[in-house]
């Protein structure tokens, strides 16, 4: 092969990394390498002519290949990312032996920016952060909780158990011993972490979901700390301003028991498919924290008082975005992902 083109075989593969349409212009653009060298094939004598025609040709060749494996690669991703799920790829490949265009970062989940979002919010207001176990004994799912041993209430929580005796949680709720004892009063901490029920999936319910719970302990604390704490949190979180009740209901490890209802900030209370056509939104349960719970803390519940909240963070995402199926939060429907 001719020392001209030699020298270009040799840069070719120096470049071999370089984007296709780079590549392309360094090459066989009007004055690529490639381009000129078979245009100084009319001053080559004619007995070297055959073999610099040929060495030609093999660079075209690979020249051509390089290009074509660029291009089809940059059908496998898009400026957006896009991926085709069909593609090869050995996950186990070392990051440094893998082709270039894998080389991409991903993003975040739709919930995972929301539970960060939630507790940014929380933080501003003065509250830690405590990550929920995803396996749990007895002792911390009910009777920290104010459930004794056969106790009826265990029978709302549809529970996995694990052949050795331990839960998977069905709430947060778990966490409120640990958070109790970690500190003394005051103490002001939230609670996320993932969630399981034994129940039937549908559009509204899942079997695994994530959950936030919250507790605020300290003299003197008062349903009307409760009220306000989490309506605070909701306009910051919602963006808008709102109208709040709460109603009786029932948990074994708060007294008295609420449920925490807005007005729908979708429709300004005049009725539409997100509240049902009621105005009002349920969104979580919440209480003051039962004197039962703070003596299993630690905590003398003669001289101080709390309150606890928990809600969906699942439903809560599906409000904020308007999804209306919490199945399409975990489908992997990149269709569905890309919206956000």
């Amino acid at each position: 092969m001719d020392n001209n083109l030699e020298k270009i075989q040799v840069q070719l593969q120096k470049d071999i990394d370089l984007p296709y349409d780079e590549l392309k212009t360094k090459y066989i653009s009007t004055n690529g390498l490639l381009t000129l060298a078979m245009k100084a094939i009319a001053s080559i004598p004619n007995d070297q002519k055959a073999a610099y025609g040929k060495g030609i040709n093999q660079l075209k060749n690979s020249v051509t290949e390089l290009l074509d494996q660029k291009k089809n690669q940059s059908l496998i991703y898009s400026p957006n990312n896009r991926i085709d799920p069909t593609a090869p790829f050995d996950v186990n490949t070392p990051k440094n032996d893998r082709p270039q265009v894998w080389d991409i970062k991903g993003t975040k989940h739709p919930l995972h920016k929301e539970v960060e979002k939630l507790v940014e919010i929380f933080q501003r207001m003065g509250f830690d952060v405590m990550e929920s176990k995803q396996m749990d004994d007895d002792y911390h799912m009910f009777e920290s909780l104010n459930f004794p041993v056969g106790h009826p209430a265990r029978d709302m929580y549809d529970t996995f158990w694990t052949e050795d005796g331990f839960v998977l949680p069905a709430h947060t709720s778990t966490m409120q011993n640990r958070a109790l004892k970690q500190s003394n009063p005051p103490i002001r901490v939230v609670l996320p972490g993932r969630v399981f029920r034994h129940e039937a999936t549908d559009a509204s319910h899942g079997h695994t979901f994530y959950q936030m719970e919250g507790i605020y302990v300290d003299k003197g604390i008062s349903l009307a700390n409760m009220k306000a704490t989490i309506k605070t949190f909701l306009e910051a979180y919602l963006e808008t301003d709102l109208e709040v009740r709460i109603q009786p209901s029932f948990f074994p490890f708060t007294e008295p028991d609420c449920e925490f209802v807005i007005s729908c900030p979708f429709c300004n209370k005049t009725g539409c498919s997100t509240c049902g056509h009621s105005g009002w939104i349920e969104l979580m349960g919440c209480g003051m924290i039962h004197p039962n719970v703070l003596t299993q803390g630690g905590i003398d519940p003669e001289i101080y008082s709390g309150f606890a909240w928990g809600f969906g963070v699942d439903r809560l995402t599906m409000i904020k975005l308007a999804i209306n199926d919490i199945r399409y939060l975990r489908d992997s429907n990149l269709n569905f992902l890309r919206q956000f």
